[in-house]
């Protein structure tokens, strides 16, 4: 928008008075209005693939925050049953103590497993507390301690890297933005050319009638081409840096998926060992008991026996556990948000 006046009032003073006001309106250049358009429906779709790619790594974050929150409660409960069972034999001694059929030192041994116990209890304690602040801070809301940690639904062993996967749909929706920023540059090759509208009214000296004219013009400015094609050279680059960008993100995420799919099958394995073992560990601790209680095993091999149970017991959980991990892990790799 423009607007100007003259008048003679400060030399010669006739009377002399123009009013001029118009517009200019820049003009499209040939596919520029196209290109334009095409290039904010892509920007549009790039916004929600970083949206998603967002949500995405979240999940990721909340996924490994839930896991050691739920290792930490195992731990917590591994240890609580460790403490029942060293108080129980404490009691034991005790009372065969009392009985005259162990000596002292067997008693001081047995609290001292009670006092380990205890110890390794508190310790579990923190951790887990430690671990739901984690947690807490990433969700905003108290995990209740109810809850249980079965695993998501277990993918498909065929399933293959899906083609929207959140991390590589970012990039790619970030290649296509500037593919069509570099199809607008190479249309605006020049500047915009100016479409101007005016409106004159004028008169010559005082006392004459004002007359009023209309100009239409054209503007179109030269010069502007080593300019331009700075811009195209400009958005080349990006694009070229996006598309090998996005070729090794999809590199990455396939071996992340093959990763977390051997990562499974380890997990797998590593739980039926450790459920044997705490078979085979329970087995020997109830063999030991009745061979302590008839007085044909000492206590030092009664203590050890009972600690490498616990100990069996604990990490057959734990292996549940990390099984679950992992199961969880390899649907992150999918892109899957939790169920």
């Amino acid at each position: 928008m423009e607007a100007s006046t003259r008048t003679d009032r400060l030399t010669r003073n006739n009377g002399a008075r123009e009013y001029e006001v118009g517009v200019a309106v820049p003009l499209w250049l040939p596919g520029e209005r196209t290109r334009s358009q095409a290039l904010a429906d892509s920007e549009l779709g790039a916004v929600d693939s970083r949206l998603a790619a967002a949500r995405w790594r979240i999940a990721g974050s909340v996924r490994e925050a839930w896991w050691a929150v739920q290792t930490a409660r195992q731990d917590v409960q591994s240890a609580r049953a460790r403490l029942a069972a060293a108080e129980a034999l404490a009691a034991d001694v005790a009372r065969r103590l009392r009985a005259g059929d162990l000596a002292r030192a067997d008693l001081n041994q047995a609290e001292g497993a009670v006092a380990s116990a205890l110890a390794d209890l508190a310790a579990n304690v923190a951790a887990e507390a430690a671990a739901a602040q984690n947690l807490r801070s990433l969700t905003g809301a108290v995990v209740a301690a109810g809850l249980s940690s079965v695993a998501e639904p277990e993918p498909s062993p065929a399933a293959s890297l899906p083609a929207d996967h959140p991390a590589a749909r970012e990039i790619a929706d970030k290649a296509e933005t500037l593919r069509r920023s570099l199809a607008l540059a190479q249309a605006q090759r020049r500047a915009n050319p100016d479409l101007t509208l005016l409106t004159t009214r004028d008169r010559g000296a005082a006392g004459e009638s004002y007359g009023q004219t209309i100009t239409l013009g054209v503007r179109i400015p030269f010069g502007s081409e080593d300019r331009n094609r700075a811009k195209q050279a400009t958005a080349a680059a990006d694009l070229a840096e996006a598309e090998a960008a996005l070729a090794v993100e999809q590199q990455r995420l396939t071996s992340e998926l093959e990763s977390s799919r051997a990562r499974v099958a380890a997990a797998r394995a590593a739980l039926q060992a450790a459920e044997r073992r705490a078979q085979l560990a329970r087995e020997t601790k109830g063999f030991i008991d009745k061979s302590f209680r008839a007085g044909e095993t000492d206590l030092p091999s009664r203590l050890r026996v009972e600690l490498e149970a616990a100990e069996a017991e604990r990490q057959a959980a734990r292996a549940a556990i990390e099984l679950s991990h992992a199961i969880s892990i390899w649907r992150q790799a999918l892109g899957l948000l939790p169920q």
